[in-house]
């Protein structure tokens, strides 16, 4: 397992080591001991799963205080652009992002630690989504930004005209709302 940092503190891109022959490949997705090896502390408790179409935008997502979540995302099925927006207060990168190209055929993931807003797009005609977390989802803890805020600047990579959003997500404030209630 390959650990890459990223220009943001804290994310990283982790990389396994696939073993391909004639029958397939296999490789292991988690290891609790090489993610601590690496500095990486997590103890997850909760797995998620998706499956998208093209142009579908899920986020941005975070979960407020005591409730937030740190998240190891990848994807197994098709290909998304994963994206993650720093709102740690006083971090040198906050209002930042990270966007990687996650897909079944380059078996990336990303880790994202707490005090982030999370979303991707699908890449791919359908996308099947896995995560994990390091907390329990709490509904009266849900927070989100505009995923296509100019400010944040993020190229989603599909054609937002036929972006599919969940009316939730198109009603979240800008990146500069949401910094004026902090």
């Amino acid at each position: 397992m390959h650990f890459i940092k990223t220009e943001i503190e804290g994310v990283y891109i982790v990389e396994p080591r696939v073993f391909e022959d004639a029958r397939g490949y296999f490789f292991e997705s988690y290891s609790k001991a090489k993610f601590e090896a690496a500095g990486l502390h997590y103890d997850f408790i909760q797995d998620n799963q998706s499956k998208s179409s093209y142009g579908t935008v899920r986020g941005l997502h975070f979960q407020k205080g005591e409730h937030a979540q740190a998240k190891l995302v990848r994807v197994l099925e098709g290909t998304v652009l994963d994206v993650a927006v720093d709102l740690r207060k006083g971090s040198p990168t906050y209002g930042k992002h990270v966007a990687v190209e996650l897909s079944a055929e380059n078996k990336r993931q990303l880790m994202i630690p707490r005090g982030f807003a999370h979303g991707f797009s699908v890449l791919s005609e359908t996308a099947v989504f896995a995560y994990k977390c390091d907390n329990l989802y709490c509904k009266e803890a849900e927070g989100g930004l505009c995923f296509d805020d100019p400010a944040l600047g993020i190229d989603w990579r599909i054609d937002m005209s036929r972006a599919l959003t969940s009316e939730k997500d198109r009603l979240y404030p800008s990146f500069e709302e949401f910094y004026s209630t902090m």
